[in-house]
């Protein structure tokens, strides 16, 4: 039970902020969709491929960000427990 009392709101905010730095570090599918819906939007003379890939990839990108950083933010909560487990069990060994 230690720990700062906004500790949960601290995690939230750090959340966030990791979601929309991955979501705006990735561009791979971007850049895919666009290099997609180029020649597509040629052929079809039209800007429909242009609106569907694109925002496709973007969704990719952003969706791809946010679950990179819940698996980082539950690593880091798992190591945070584990830590906290191994000096639990420290203290209990020495009262013992």
């Amino acid at each position: 039970m230690e720990g700062p009392v906004g500790g949960g709101q601290d995690n939230v905010k750090h959340l966030a902020d990791c979601s929309v730095a991955n979501a705006l570090g990735t561009w791979f599918f971007s850049v895919a969709g666009a290099l997609i819906a180029i020649p597509v939007g040629i052929r079809k003379k039209s800007l429909a491929p242009l609106v569907f890939f694109g925002t496709t990839g973007t969704m990719l990108d952003i969706i791809m960000g946010i679950s990179q950083c819940e698996r980082e933010h539950a690593e880091r909560q798992m190591k945070l427990l584990e830590t906290q487990n191994l000096a639990s069990s420290a203290s209990a060994d020495a009262e013992g």
